[in-house]
């Protein structure tokens, strides 16, 4: 019997970098990768007006229990890695949470302020909800509170320093760092959820990380309210980041 894969689960709000991270894991060679399969449900059960809604809902599995069953069991091809990119706001208040504690958990955090800009430009609302850092601080409390705090990473901190972190994270799941995770193919993939058209632009134009822009978002309204809110959220997990040592080994 095969080994059971390092399932790693990174839980990022929207408008991070969690899609270029899948292309990081996916390009080591022994990891598969899974895009929000919890997407499905999440728009099924809300009701809300998504970029291709009705297409996600028909391509994807709408049963939470039933994509949770998945998660825990074989990894896709037998990889000895597996990579679930998920956004913590797909963890709806009706869904059981026990099943978090099988996988290896990552915490991929941003500031609100760049989170929400670019969020309204795909979407002409947005509530702190839908930001997902109130559920990442939930969702750190409760892994916490079992004894296995999750590292938590700043997607800032990580542009700056990508192969370091790539390296920590490496060093904390037990499994050995390639540098094939610092460049991939520019392009779509098969493993992009149906709705990559509508979001993933600049990850289908890029080969690598890119370096993080300084930048002033001007925000006005209910956008600049939004990332008001979770400011105190980010604030508090900002504080709790991985820190690296940056310099080339």
């Amino acid at each position: 019997m095969s080994a059971a894969p390092v399932r790693v689960a990174m839980w990022s709000g929207p408008r991070n970098i969690s899609t270029a991270m899948m292309r990081a894991w996916e390009n080591r060679g022994d990891c598969a990768v899974s895009d929000e399969p919890l997407y499905a449900h999440y728009l099924d059960h809300t009701g809300l007006d998504h970029p291709a809604r009705d297409e996600v809902i028909a391509d994807g599995d709408t049963d939470w229990r039933r994509v949770v069953d998945a998660l825990l069991g074989p990894a896709p091809g037998g990889a000895a890695v597996w990579y679930q990119k998920h956004m913590t706001h797909h963890l709806l208040p009706h869904m059981d949470h026990d099943w978090i504690a099988g996988l290896r958990n990552v915490l991929l955090i941003r500031d609100p302020r760049q989170v929400v800009a670019s969020y309204v430009k795909s979407r002409a609302t947005v509530t702190a909800a839908d930001i997902g850092l109130p559920q990442q601080v939930a969702l750190y409390d409760e892994l916490a509170a079992r004894g296995a705090a999750p590292p938590v990473i700043d997607a800032g901190d990580f542009l700056r320093a990508p192969e370091a972190h790539l390296r920590a994270l490496c060093d904390w799941l037990g499994i050995a760092f390639t540098p094939r995770m610092l460049s991939w193919p520019k392009g779509p993939r098969a493993s992009d959820g149906i709705w990559a058209p509508h979001w993933y632009a600049q990850v289908w134009d890029s080969t690598g990380f890119a370096t993080p822009l300084e930048r002033d978002d001007e925000l006005a309204g209910v956008a600049a309210q939004v990332a008001g809110e979770c400011r105190g959220h980010y604030e508090r997990l900002h504080a709790l980041r991985l820190h690296v040592d940056a310099a080339p080994r």
